[in-house]
Protein backbone atom coordinates (compact mmCIF):
# COMPACT_ATOMS: atom_id res chain seq x y z
CA UNK A 1 0.00 0.00 0.00
CA UNK A 2 0.96 3.65 -0.43
CA UNK A 3 -0.93 6.77 0.63
CA UNK A 4 -2.14 10.13 -0.63
CA UNK A 5 -1.43 13.47 1.07
CA UNK A 6 -4.38 15.81 0.66
CA UNK A 7 -6.03 18.73 2.44
CA UNK A 8 -9.32 20.58 2.77
CA UNK A 9 -8.02 23.35 0.49
CA UNK A 10 -5.02 24.66 -1.41
CA UNK A 11 -2.35 26.37 0.68
CA UNK A 12 -2.62 23.97 3.61
CA UNK A 13 0.98 22.76 3.36
CA UNK A 14 0.67 19.57 1.30
CA UNK A 15 3.84 20.22 -0.70
CA UNK A 16 6.04 20.92 2.32
CA UNK A 17 4.71 17.88 4.20
CA UNK A 18 5.15 15.65 1.15
CA UNK A 19 8.71 16.84 0.49
CA UNK A 20 9.61 16.55 4.15
CA UNK A 21 8.29 13.00 4.32
CA UNK A 22 10.04 11.94 1.10
CA UNK A 23 13.40 13.29 2.29
CA UNK A 24 13.04 12.13 5.92
CA UNK A 25 11.99 8.58 5.02
CA UNK A 26 14.69 8.32 2.34
CA UNK A 27 17.30 9.35 4.91
CA UNK A 28 16.07 6.46 7.09
CA UNK A 29 16.65 4.00 4.25
CA UNK A 30 13.05 3.64 3.02
CA UNK A 31 12.82 3.06 -0.74
CA UNK A 32 9.95 5.15 -2.08
CA UNK A 33 9.04 7.75 -4.68
CA UNK A 34 6.67 10.66 -5.06
CA UNK A 35 3.73 11.18 -7.38
CA UNK A 36 1.61 14.24 -8.12
CA UNK A 37 -2.12 14.37 -8.73
CA UNK A 38 -3.16 16.22 -11.85
CA UNK A 39 -1.31 18.43 -14.32
CA UNK A 40 1.80 19.86 -12.65
CA UNK A 41 5.35 20.42 -13.89
CA UNK A 42 6.83 22.08 -10.81
CA UNK A 43 6.19 19.87 -7.77
CA UNK A 44 7.39 16.59 -9.38
CA UNK A 45 10.92 17.94 -9.81
CA UNK A 46 11.00 18.78 -6.09
CA UNK A 47 9.78 15.24 -5.31
CA UNK A 48 12.64 13.79 -7.35
CA UNK A 49 15.19 15.95 -5.57
CA UNK A 50 13.76 14.95 -2.19
CA UNK A 51 14.00 11.18 -2.64
CA UNK A 52 16.21 10.57 -5.68
CA UNK A 53 13.52 8.69 -7.60
CA UNK A 54 11.51 9.66 -10.68
CA UNK A 55 8.14 11.24 -9.95
CA UNK A 56 5.05 10.50 -12.04
CA UNK A 57 1.95 12.57 -12.70
CA UNK A 58 -1.28 10.67 -12.05
CA UNK A 59 -4.29 12.39 -13.57
CA UNK A 60 -7.75 11.01 -12.84
CA UNK A 61 -9.38 13.31 -15.41
CA UNK A 62 -7.06 12.73 -18.35
CA UNK A 63 -5.94 9.13 -17.72
CA UNK A 64 -7.84 5.86 -17.62
CA UNK A 65 -7.74 3.81 -14.39
CA UNK A 66 -5.53 1.25 -16.15
CA UNK A 67 -3.09 3.98 -17.14
CA UNK A 68 -2.98 5.30 -13.56
CA UNK A 69 -2.36 1.83 -12.15
CA UNK A 70 0.40 1.20 -14.71
CA UNK A 71 2.21 4.43 -13.80
CA UNK A 72 1.75 3.86 -10.05
CA UNK A 73 3.12 0.31 -9.97
CA UNK A 74 6.53 -0.34 -8.46
CA UNK A 75 8.15 1.44 -5.51
CA UNK A 76 5.84 2.62 -2.72
CA UNK A 77 4.31 6.02 -3.42
CA UNK A 78 3.53 9.11 -1.46
CA UNK A 79 1.11 10.95 -3.75
CA UNK A 80 0.70 14.69 -3.32
CA UNK A 81 -2.85 15.75 -4.06
CA UNK A 82 -3.91 18.91 -5.85
CA UNK A 83 -6.18 21.59 -4.33
CA UNK A 84 -8.67 20.16 -1.83
CA UNK A 85 -9.39 16.44 -1.55
CA UNK A 86 -12.68 16.57 -3.47
CA UNK A 87 -11.85 19.45 -5.86
CA UNK A 88 -11.91 18.38 -9.52
CA UNK A 89 -13.02 19.58 -12.91
CA UNK A 90 -16.60 20.71 -13.55
CA UNK A 91 -19.32 19.65 -13.76
CA UNK A 92 -18.97 16.54 -11.53
CA UNK A 93 -15.55 17.18 -10.00
CA UNK A 94 -13.83 14.45 -12.00
CA UNK A 95 -10.07 14.31 -11.55
CA UNK A 96 -10.06 15.17 -7.85
CA UNK A 97 -7.39 13.68 -5.63
CA UNK A 98 -10.14 11.55 -4.07
CA UNK A 99 -10.59 9.83 -7.45
CA UNK A 100 -6.95 8.73 -7.40
CA UNK A 101 -7.33 7.33 -3.90
CA UNK A 102 -10.37 5.33 -5.00
CA UNK A 103 -8.75 4.01 -8.19
CA UNK A 104 -5.60 2.90 -6.38
CA UNK A 105 -7.45 1.91 -3.17
CA UNK A 106 -5.19 4.12 -1.06
CA UNK A 107 -5.71 5.72 2.34
CA UNK A 108 -5.63 9.50 2.64
CA UNK A 109 -3.61 11.55 5.13
CA UNK A 110 -5.30 14.94 5.52
CA UNK A 111 -3.09 17.98 6.12
CA UNK A 112 -5.04 20.61 8.03
CA UNK A 113 -3.78 24.17 8.35
CA UNK A 114 -4.69 24.69 11.99
CA UNK A 115 -3.18 28.14 12.40
CA UNK A 116 -6.52 29.88 12.92
CA UNK A 117 -8.62 27.21 14.61
CA UNK A 118 -8.93 25.17 17.77
CA UNK A 119 -12.07 23.15 18.49
CA UNK A 120 -13.35 23.73 14.95
CA UNK A 121 -10.75 21.26 13.69
CA UNK A 122 -13.00 18.40 14.82
CA UNK A 123 -16.07 19.02 12.64
CA UNK A 124 -13.78 19.83 9.73
CA UNK A 125 -11.89 16.55 10.01
CA UNK A 126 -15.01 14.52 10.78
CA UNK A 127 -16.77 16.00 7.77
CA UNK A 128 -13.99 14.93 5.42
CA UNK A 129 -13.81 11.47 7.01
CA UNK A 130 -17.57 10.88 6.70
CA UNK A 131 -18.17 12.56 3.33
CA UNK A 132 -17.39 9.53 1.15
CA UNK A 133 -17.82 6.06 2.70
CA UNK A 134 -15.79 4.59 -0.19
CA UNK A 135 -12.74 6.60 0.82
CA UNK A 136 -10.57 5.99 3.90
CA UNK A 137 -9.05 8.98 5.63
CA UNK A 138 -6.42 7.28 7.79
CA UNK A 139 -5.70 10.35 9.90
CA UNK A 140 -4.52 13.93 9.90
CA UNK A 141 -1.35 15.98 10.11
CA UNK A 142 -1.88 19.31 11.83
CA UNK A 143 0.13 22.09 10.19
CA UNK A 144 1.09 25.56 11.43
CA UNK A 145 0.38 24.93 15.10
CA UNK A 146 1.19 27.94 17.26
CA UNK A 147 2.41 26.37 20.50
CA UNK A 148 2.34 23.11 22.51
CA UNK A 149 -0.83 24.42 24.20
CA UNK A 150 -2.45 25.02 20.81
CA UNK A 151 -1.46 21.51 19.70
CA UNK A 152 -3.01 20.04 22.84
CA UNK A 153 -6.30 21.83 22.20
CA UNK A 154 -6.40 20.48 18.65
CA UNK A 155 -5.60 16.91 19.70
CA UNK A 156 -8.25 16.94 22.44
CA UNK A 157 -10.85 18.25 19.97
CA UNK A 158 -10.02 15.48 17.47
CA UNK A 159 -10.55 12.77 20.07
CA UNK A 160 -9.93 9.33 18.58
CA UNK A 161 -9.09 10.60 15.07
CA UNK A 162 -5.47 9.50 14.44
CA UNK A 163 -3.02 12.43 14.42
CA UNK A 164 0.19 11.53 12.56
CA UNK A 165 1.89 14.77 13.49
CA UNK A 166 1.60 18.41 14.51
CA UNK A 167 4.01 20.73 12.70
CA UNK A 168 4.67 24.16 14.21
CA UNK A 169 4.81 27.32 12.15
CA UNK A 170 8.21 27.73 10.47
CA UNK A 171 9.47 30.49 8.19
CA UNK A 172 12.25 28.20 6.98
CA UNK A 173 9.98 26.26 4.63
CA UNK A 174 8.31 29.17 2.85
CA UNK A 175 8.76 28.81 -0.90
CA UNK A 176 9.18 31.59 -3.50
CA UNK A 177 6.58 31.64 -6.25
CA UNK A 178 5.74 33.16 -9.60
CA UNK A 179 2.58 33.23 -11.68
CA UNK A 180 2.57 29.53 -12.62
CA UNK A 181 3.41 28.31 -9.12
CA UNK A 182 6.68 27.58 -7.39
CA UNK A 183 10.04 28.55 -8.75
CA UNK A 184 11.51 25.49 -10.47
CA UNK A 185 13.68 23.10 -8.47
CA UNK A 186 16.72 23.61 -10.72
CA UNK A 187 16.49 27.38 -10.17
CA UNK A 188 16.95 27.13 -6.40
CA UNK A 189 20.59 27.20 -5.24
CA UNK A 190 19.34 26.42 -1.72
CA UNK A 191 17.33 23.37 -2.80
CA UNK A 192 19.17 20.77 -0.73
CA UNK A 193 19.16 22.98 2.35
CA UNK A 194 15.42 23.65 1.92
CA UNK A 195 14.64 19.93 1.59
CA UNK A 196 16.71 19.11 4.66
CA UNK A 197 14.93 21.78 6.69
CA UNK A 198 11.54 20.37 5.61
CA UNK A 199 12.71 16.83 6.45
CA UNK A 200 14.04 17.87 9.87
CA UNK A 201 10.76 19.61 10.65
CA UNK A 202 8.63 16.63 9.61
CA UNK A 203 10.90 14.10 11.34
CA UNK A 204 10.76 16.04 14.59
CA UNK A 205 6.98 16.47 14.64
CA UNK A 206 5.45 13.51 12.74
CA UNK A 207 5.20 9.78 13.47
CA UNK A 208 7.48 8.48 10.73
CA UNK A 209 7.14 4.87 11.87
CA UNK A 210 3.37 4.94 11.54
CA UNK A 211 3.51 6.64 8.15
CA UNK A 212 6.24 4.29 6.86
CA UNK A 213 4.09 1.39 8.02
CA UNK A 214 1.52 2.33 5.37
CA UNK A 215 4.08 2.00 2.57
CA UNK A 216 4.34 -1.05 0.36
CA UNK A 217 4.72 -1.49 -3.43
CA UNK A 218 1.68 -1.23 -5.65
CA UNK A 219 1.24 -4.15 -8.07
CA UNK A 220 2.53 -3.80 -11.64
CA UNK A 221 -0.02 -3.10 -14.36
CA UNK A 222 -0.06 -2.37 -18.08
CA UNK A 223 -1.94 0.13 -20.24
CA UNK A 224 -1.81 1.53 -23.74
CA UNK A 225 0.97 4.06 -24.25
CA UNK A 226 1.06 7.16 -26.44
CA UNK A 227 2.72 6.49 -29.82
CA UNK A 228 5.76 8.61 -30.75
CA UNK A 229 5.25 11.31 -33.39
CA UNK A 230 8.56 10.36 -35.04
CA UNK A 231 11.36 7.83 -34.71
CA UNK A 232 14.02 10.37 -33.73
CA UNK A 233 13.03 13.34 -31.60
CA UNK A 234 15.19 16.29 -30.48
CA UNK A 235 13.79 17.83 -27.29
CA UNK A 236 14.59 21.27 -25.87
CA UNK A 237 15.46 20.96 -22.18
CA UNK A 238 16.59 23.76 -19.84
CA UNK A 239 15.06 26.33 -17.46
CA UNK A 240 13.07 27.89 -20.33
CA UNK A 241 11.75 24.57 -21.70
CA UNK A 242 11.26 22.32 -18.67
CA UNK A 243 7.60 21.34 -18.96
CA UNK A 244 7.65 17.92 -20.65
CA UNK A 245 5.82 15.09 -18.88
CA UNK A 246 8.20 12.20 -18.14
CA UNK A 247 5.50 9.63 -18.91
CA UNK A 248 5.10 11.14 -22.40
CA UNK A 249 8.83 10.87 -23.13
CA UNK A 250 8.97 7.37 -21.62
CA UNK A 251 6.10 6.27 -23.86
CA UNK A 252 7.99 7.49 -26.92
CA UNK A 253 11.21 5.83 -25.78
CA UNK A 254 9.45 2.54 -24.99
CA UNK A 255 8.02 2.48 -28.51
CA UNK A 256 11.52 2.68 -29.97
CA UNK A 257 11.90 6.42 -30.56
CA UNK A 258 15.41 7.81 -30.12
CA UNK A 259 15.38 10.92 -27.93
CA UNK A 260 18.11 13.58 -27.80
CA UNK A 261 18.20 16.79 -25.79
CA UNK A 262 19.57 20.28 -26.30
CA UNK A 263 19.53 23.67 -24.53
CA UNK A 264 18.20 26.70 -26.40
CA UNK A 265 19.40 28.91 -23.53
CA UNK A 266 22.95 27.69 -24.18
CA UNK A 267 22.41 28.51 -27.88
CA UNK A 268 22.65 24.84 -28.83
CA UNK A 269 21.42 24.14 -32.35
CA UNK A 270 18.66 21.56 -32.53
CA UNK A 271 20.21 18.12 -33.18
CA UNK A 272 19.37 16.36 -36.41
CA UNK A 273 16.14 14.45 -35.95
CA UNK A 274 12.82 13.63 -37.59
CA UNK A 275 11.00 15.94 -35.16
CA UNK A 276 12.03 18.85 -32.92
CA UNK A 277 9.92 19.24 -29.77
CA UNK A 278 9.87 22.54 -27.87
CA UNK A 279 8.04 21.92 -24.55
CA UNK A 280 6.51 24.57 -22.38
CA UNK A 281 8.34 26.42 -19.65
CA UNK A 282 9.27 30.02 -18.95
CA UNK A 283 10.58 31.45 -22.25
CA UNK A 284 9.11 34.84 -21.32
CA UNK A 285 11.68 35.11 -18.52
CA UNK A 286 14.50 34.52 -21.01
CA UNK A 287 13.02 36.11 -24.14
CA UNK A 288 15.88 38.54 -24.72
CA UNK A 289 18.49 35.82 -24.41
CA UNK A 290 16.57 33.48 -26.71
CA UNK A 291 16.15 36.26 -29.29
CA UNK A 292 19.93 36.68 -29.36
CA UNK A 293 20.68 32.95 -29.65
CA UNK A 294 21.12 32.83 -33.42
CA UNK A 295 22.48 29.29 -33.60
CA UNK A 296 19.37 27.94 -31.90
CA UNK A 297 16.89 30.01 -33.91
CA UNK A 298 18.65 29.42 -37.22
CA UNK A 299 18.67 25.68 -36.61
CA UNK A 300 14.87 25.79 -36.40
CA UNK A 301 14.55 27.96 -39.50
CA UNK A 302 16.93 25.84 -41.57
CA UNK A 303 15.83 22.41 -40.36
CA UNK A 304 13.84 20.10 -42.61
CA UNK A 305 12.42 18.29 -39.57
CA UNK A 306 8.89 18.52 -38.28
CA UNK A 307 8.69 20.99 -35.39
CA UNK A 308 6.09 20.90 -32.61
CA UNK A 309 5.77 23.35 -29.70
CA UNK A 310 3.63 23.32 -26.56
CA UNK A 311 2.72 26.53 -24.72
CA UNK A 312 6.07 28.30 -24.20
CA UNK A 313 7.56 26.34 -27.08
CA UNK A 314 4.63 27.41 -29.25
CA UNK A 315 5.27 31.07 -28.45
CA UNK A 316 8.95 30.75 -29.40
CA UNK A 317 7.91 29.42 -32.81
CA UNK A 318 5.98 32.64 -33.46
CA UNK A 319 7.08 36.00 -34.82
CA UNK A 320 7.39 37.88 -31.53
CA UNK A 321 7.03 37.55 -27.76
CA UNK A 322 6.46 40.60 -25.54
CA UNK A 323 7.71 40.16 -21.98
CA UNK A 324 6.12 41.44 -18.76
CA UNK A 325 8.05 44.71 -19.05
CA UNK A 326 6.49 45.43 -22.44
CA UNK A 327 9.67 44.71 -24.42
CA UNK A 328 9.00 42.84 -27.67
CA UNK A 329 11.54 40.20 -28.74
CA UNK A 330 11.72 38.55 -32.18
CA UNK A 331 11.32 34.78 -32.07
CA UNK A 332 11.79 32.03 -34.68
CA UNK A 333 9.21 33.47 -37.12
CA UNK A 334 7.92 30.05 -38.21
CA UNK A 335 4.29 30.73 -37.26
CA UNK A 336 2.30 33.94 -37.72
CA UNK A 337 1.93 34.34 -33.98
CA UNK A 338 2.53 37.25 -31.59
CA UNK A 339 2.06 36.83 -27.85
CA UNK A 340 2.40 39.10 -24.84
CA UNK A 341 2.86 38.93 -21.06
CA UNK A 342 2.41 42.69 -20.76
CA UNK A 343 -1.31 42.00 -21.20
CA UNK A 344 -1.89 39.06 -18.87
CA UNK A 345 -4.96 36.86 -18.81
CA UNK A 346 -5.29 33.47 -17.14
CA UNK A 347 -6.20 30.56 -19.40
CA UNK A 348 -6.78 27.43 -17.32
CA UNK A 349 -8.51 24.09 -17.68
CA UNK A 350 -8.56 20.57 -19.02
CA UNK A 351 -8.98 20.18 -22.76
CA UNK A 352 -10.25 17.52 -25.17
CA UNK A 353 -8.08 18.06 -28.25
CA UNK A 354 -8.35 16.72 -31.79
CA UNK A 355 -5.84 17.38 -34.60
CA UNK A 356 -6.49 16.11 -38.10
CA UNK A 357 -3.02 16.90 -39.46
CA UNK A 358 0.54 17.33 -38.27
CA UNK A 359 2.84 15.05 -36.27
CA UNK A 360 0.48 14.72 -33.33
CA UNK A 361 -2.73 14.14 -35.28
CA UNK A 362 -5.33 12.27 -33.25
CA UNK A 363 -7.50 12.81 -30.20
CA UNK A 364 -5.93 13.65 -26.86
CA UNK A 365 -6.57 14.67 -23.28
CA UNK A 366 -4.61 17.73 -22.23
CA UNK A 367 -4.60 20.92 -20.24
CA UNK A 368 -4.02 24.62 -20.67
CA UNK A 369 -2.44 26.90 -18.04
CA UNK A 370 -0.83 30.19 -19.02
CA UNK A 371 -1.10 33.95 -18.70
CA UNK A 372 -0.03 34.90 -22.21
CA UNK A 373 -2.30 37.03 -24.38
CA UNK A 374 -2.44 36.27 -28.10
CA UNK A 375 -2.04 39.52 -30.00
CA UNK A 376 -2.08 37.90 -33.42
CA UNK A 377 -2.53 34.35 -34.71
CA UNK A 378 -3.01 33.91 -38.43
CA UNK A 379 -3.24 30.62 -40.26
CA UNK A 380 -4.71 27.13 -39.96
CA UNK A 381 -5.63 26.07 -36.40
CA UNK A 382 -4.02 22.88 -35.09
CA UNK A 383 -6.65 21.62 -32.62
CA UNK A 384 -10.39 21.52 -32.28
CA UNK A 385 -11.00 21.95 -28.55
CA UNK A 386 -13.60 21.20 -25.89
CA UNK A 387 -13.38 22.03 -22.21
CA UNK A 388 -13.96 19.61 -19.32
CA UNK A 389 -17.72 20.13 -19.55
CA UNK A 390 -17.77 19.22 -23.26
CA UNK A 391 -18.32 22.80 -24.43
CA UNK A 392 -16.66 23.62 -27.74
CA UNK A 393 -14.00 26.33 -27.48
CA UNK A 394 -12.40 28.32 -30.29
CA UNK A 395 -9.84 26.28 -32.27
CA UNK A 396 -6.38 26.39 -30.73
CA UNK A 397 -2.87 26.61 -32.10
CA UNK A 398 -1.47 26.86 -35.60
CA UNK A 399 0.00 24.56 -38.23
CA UNK A 400 2.00 25.79 -41.20
CA UNK A 401 3.70 23.10 -43.24
CA UNK A 402 6.18 21.22 -41.08
CA UNK A 403 5.67 23.52 -38.03
CA UNK A 404 2.84 23.27 -35.52
CA UNK A 405 2.01 24.06 -31.92
CA UNK A 406 -0.55 25.30 -29.43
CA UNK A 407 -0.95 26.44 -25.84
CA UNK A 408 -2.22 22.98 -24.81
CA UNK A 409 -0.10 20.31 -23.14
CA UNK A 410 -0.83 16.70 -24.09
CA UNK A 411 -1.35 14.38 -21.10
CA UNK A 412 -2.65 11.15 -22.62
CA UNK A 413 -4.67 9.48 -25.34
CA UNK A 414 -8.36 10.27 -25.50
CA UNK A 415 -10.26 7.14 -24.41
CA UNK A 416 -7.10 5.10 -24.81
CA UNK A 417 -6.98 5.59 -28.58
CA UNK A 418 -4.83 7.80 -30.79
CA UNK A 419 -7.15 7.89 -33.80
CA UNK A 420 -8.81 11.12 -34.75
Amino acid sequence: MSFLISAPASGSGKTTVTLGLLRALTRRGTALRGAKSGPDYIDPRFHEAACGQACVNLDAWAMTPDRIRALAGGLPLIIEGAMGLFDGAPPEGKGASADLARILKLPVVLVIDAARMAGSVAPLAKGFIAHDPGLRVAGVILNNTGSPRHEGMLRRALGDIPVFGAIPRSAGVAQPSRHLGLVQAQERPDLEAFLDVAADLVAAHCDLLALAGMLSPLPPATAQRMPPPAQSIAIARDAAFAFAYPHLLEDWRAAGAVLSFFSPLADDPAPQADLIFLPGGYPELHAGRLARNARFLDSLRQSEALIYGECGGYMVLGDALTDADGVTHPMAGLLRLETSFAQRKLHLGYRDMTATQGPISGSWKGHEFHYATTLRAKGTPLFQIKDAEGTALPPMGLIAGRVSGSFAHIIDLASGKAEA
